[in-house]
């Protein structure tokens, strides 16, 4: 896609402050690599999830008390907290007493993030949960092939290249939705050479399935294990969807919406209720 990252404009770039977390855990290779990638911009504040919180959604926790757990400067745990747990706390105690992050940037997540999975996505509620706070917010995520040996084959340059550049256009010029929506990237499975650019796209139509597998605990008790669903999509018209840029080597970027709201279809429920 790009020489290795890029040339930053580091003159053009008063050192900004990043807040990042992820939905994999503090110890993600994922999370790792963007906050080496995020380097040259400045400053760089982690808080991430004890455990992986993967398919949490915007849970935010309420029945138990949560601890920030520092592990090293500008480096901190949440105990058991999700994704949208961090976020919160971070902008209200963590930042309570300074400026607040110039941006929220969530990933890098260890698979793709298309369709109606955001809605799932503890990785995207961690930018949801930025923009109702007011603060600029990217989720990124890295699509992997069904055997997962593309990460370990190509690792998580595409990703680092993309993010440097992606905010480096930010940085240096301004975040380019209102409030209350946020970026969602997705990464496809190649390796940077191969990349064919940045698409923007509509969050594509996921096909779902029910696969849960049962298994036996060794007194007989029966539990189920939900499985991981096959990325399959439904053929739409209309703009490309994220799952079409992934297929043709592009780097996916849809701009997402907090309002849910089908706005085309109110004036038909009232005539309904009418």
């Amino acid at each position: 896609m790009h020489n290795k990252y890029i040339n930053l404009r580091k003159k053009d770039i008063m050192m900004k402050h990043i807040l990042i977390t992820n939905d994999d855990g503090f110890e993600s290779k994922g999370l790792l690599a963007l906050a080496e990638a995020l380097q040259p911009f400045g400053r760089v504040t982690i808080v991430a999830p004890t455990t992986e919180k993967s398919a949490c959604g915007h849970s935010l926790t309420l029945t138990r008390p949560l601890h920030f757990v520092e592990l090293k400067e500008d480096f901190y745990k949440l105990d058991d907290g999700t994704p949208t747990d961090c976020i919160f706390l971070s902008l209200n105690k963590l930042f309570e007493n300074e400026n607040k992050p110039d941006i929220v940037i969530s990933g890098i997540n260890i698979g793709a993030n298309m369709g109606e999975d955001i809605t799932y996505s503890g990785t995207a509620s961690a930018a949801m949960e930025a923009v109702l706070q007011g603060i600029p917010a990217i989720a990124i995520s890295q699509v992997y092939n069904r055997s997962g040996e593309s990460i370990e084959k190509y690792g998580y340059d595409l990703a680092k290249e993309s993010i440097a550049l992606l905010v480096d256009k930010i940085f240096n010029g301004n975040f380019p939705l209102p409030e209350r929506k946020f970026l969602n990237v997705n990464i496809p499975p190649i390796p940077s050479n191969e990349c064919k650019g940045f698409k923007v796209t509509r969050a594509g139509n996921k096909k779902y399935g029910f696969h849960a597998e049962v298994h036996f605990n060794p007194r007989g008790k029966e539990y189920y294990w939900i499985g991981l669903p096959k990325l399959e999509w439904i053929e739409s018209k209309g703009h490309t969807t994220d799952f079409e840029a992934i297929g043709d080597g592009y780097v996916s970027i849809t701009p997402i919406q907090l309002d849910m709201t089908s706005h085309e279809d109110i004036e038909k429920i009232g005539e309904w209720l009418s």
